[in-house]
């Protein structure tokens, strides 16, 4: 699983996760949110991307995503429930690393892409249970930059 860093690169898994612990550990006493949210684009196939915030907050942030190529999704319904399962196993992941560092206390949100306007709204309730019956608080648009101003700029 190769990660995006806008200033260092391409990163593992590992690697990103060491930077997001050593961006922490330089200002400890700030608070810190974790936001993983998932965009996607379709064109001859979908292009899926899984972007993870971290947010000092009043601070600033920085930000890594990962880009998964799947085949043409034409249904709204399958492209938003494959976007959330995406960022919730990319989330339980984090969340576990986290536990096993001495970072239990970090919340970690999962930013989906749907809101109250347009297609996606019948879509709400379903999504937002699967993530918070996975133990993530959610968040949907306008709140959900994680997937629709982070992700969405990489989908292009």
């Amino acid at each position: 699983m190769v990660f995006i860093s806008p200033s260092k690169g391409r990163l593992s898994f590992d690697k990103m996760m060491k930077d997001i612990t050593e961006y922490i550990k330089g200002l400890p006493l700030s608070s810190y949110k974790i936001i993983i949210g998932t965009d996607s684009m379709v064109r001859e196939e979908t292009c899926f991307i899984t972007a993870v915030v971290v947010h000092r907050l009043g601070k600033g942030a920085r930000y890594y995503y990962r880009k998964i190529k799947h085949r043409k999704i034409k249904s709204i319904r399958q492209k938003v429930f494959y976007e959330t399962a995406l960022s919730l196993e990319l989330g339980g992941q984090i969340a576990k690393f986290f536990s096993e560092s001495g970072f239990a206390e970090l919340q970690v949100e999962i930013h989906i892409d749907v809101g109250l306007q347009g297609e996606t709204k019948s879509l709400i309730k379903e999504v937002v249970g699967m993530v918070t019956g996975s133990g993530f608080q959610a968040k949907i648009k306008p709140e959900a930059y994680g997937a629709s101003s982070v992700a969405d700029k990489h989908t292009k």
